[in-house]
């Protein structure tokens, strides 16, 4: 039986790793080959939706989301384990230092982006041989893969836009030369990727999320949803609170839309970082009865099914599973037009792309909120949009049977 190993920094509540679980049902249906699971931080709340025949490595695991009090300890433990863990601390230091003085001449800091290749030194080893090892997110994964996995053929997958989110060949050390393969999640991360390695286009090739529509559907049906009563508008986002999401923005366009006098609410469902910041922004706006941010939840579906409006008004995006997920259930979307949205979204057909202002955001939602028909046509055509896999299913497998060119 052929064994492929993925490898993911964490299993908490977001698009890539919600991607990754539909990946493995997919494939756990083949039945064909032993699926083994490692994931770098060893944590996160997705852990019991895991298909039964995916072996998960980990030694130890928690369930506590990485966006929790409890999840962030366990995190801040699992750093000061990685850097004594396998030797090399010394090294392990001078490298976190290295990347911290890079950050600060681009003024741009990212504590995440410099102690991932610590836990991926720190992290566990394991001295089975693979016929495929696949690091399903950039970081920490892909460097395990690259340098501490056994495997007869390695992929990687990138799904966001590689610039604009941080990473450097520096920092990567030319991890991506050892892979096989590389798969981005849309041609305009594909493209985007090829600007800082050209020389890796050949092996590079699109590889779509994976979504169950039928499961969505399924569970749209399920749970409460809304529970306030509200009669107004009701605008939906779901993601996490972090500076990519630019929530900070859809604060200060929903301040425009409620001064423009119209009725309506908008419920943010994701956890993050940012919540302090983005809550003190929210009081000082007069907007903390109007702009809600109850938390991450456990099935979103019921809420996008009954929400009005869905905006997805980010800084850079790779492909949104959300967006997805909002089409799936028909809903009318907004979108900032940046990389990764405008491949999901045809403006004025099935949404609207605008400009991530304050200004055309609000402009934008207020367009719909005055518009019922359009509303209507925009979540129809959403709802028409189909996904079919096997064609990105195969290209996984063809490296696993050994079928495909180098």
């Amino acid at each position: 039986m052929k064994k492929i190993l993925f490898v993911i920094n964490t299993l908490g509540r977001g698009g890539a790793e919600t991607a990754l679980l539909e990946l493995l049902y997919t494939l756990e249906g083949q039945g064909e080959y032993e699926i083994s699971l490692y994931v770098l931080m060893g944590q996160g709340e997705l852990r019991k939706r895991l298909p039964d025949r995916v072996r998960l490595l980990n030694s130890s695991f928690s369930e506590d989301s990485v966006l929790s009090k409890k999840g962030k300890y366990k995190m801040v433990w699992a750093v000061c384990r990685a850097f004594i863990r396998n030797g090399h601390l010394a090294g392990k230091i001078r490298y976190a230092e290295r990347i911290l003085r890079d950050m600060r001449k681009i003024k741009q800091i990212q504590p995440d982006k410099i102690l991932w290749r610590v836990l991926s030194d720190g992290s566990e080893r394991f001295d089975e041989t693979y016929d495929l090892a696949v690091a399903y997110l950039e970081g920490g994964s892909t460097y395990y893969v690259a340098d501490h996995v056994k495997a007869k053929k390695k992929a990687a997958f990138v799904h966001i836009d590689y610039e604009s989110s941080g990473y450097t060949r520096q920092m990567d050390r030319e991890c991506y030369q050892k892979m096989d393969r590389i798969f981005t999640v849309s041609d305009e991360v594909r493209e985007h990727f090829l600007k800082i390695y050209p020389q890796y286009a050949k092996k590079t090739e699109v590889f779509h999320n994976i979504i169950n529509q039928e499961r969505i559907r399924r569970f749209a049906g399920k749970g409460e949803g809304f529970r306030d009563h509200y009669d107004g508008i009701r605008i939906l986002t779901v993601g996490r609170l972090t500076y990519q999401k630019a929530f900070d923005i859809a604060i200060e366009a929903m301040k425009l839309v409620k001064d423009a006098g119209y009725r309506a609410r908008w419920y943010v469902l994701g956890e993050g970082n940012d919540r302090e910041m983005l809550e003190k922004q929210r009081e000082e706006l007069g907007l903390t009865g109007d702009f809600l941010m109850p938390g991450a939840v456990a099935n979103p579906f019921p809420y996008f099914k009954q929400s009005d409006i869905y905006v997805h008004a980010s800084r850079f995006e790779g492909k949104s599973i959300a967006i997805q997920e909002a089409q799936t259930l028909g809903c009318a979307i907004i979108a900032s037009d940046c990389n990764g949205n405008r491949e999901q979204i045809i403006d004025g057909e099935d949404g609207l792309l605008c400009e991530l202002t304050p200004e055309k955001v609000a402009e934008a939602i207020i367009r719909l909120i005055g518009d019922k028909e359009l509303r209507h046509r925009l979540g129809s055509r959403s709802k028409e949009k189909k996904t079919e896999y096997r064609e990105d299913i195969q290209k996984l497998l063809k490296m696993v049977n050994g079928s495909e060119a180098g």
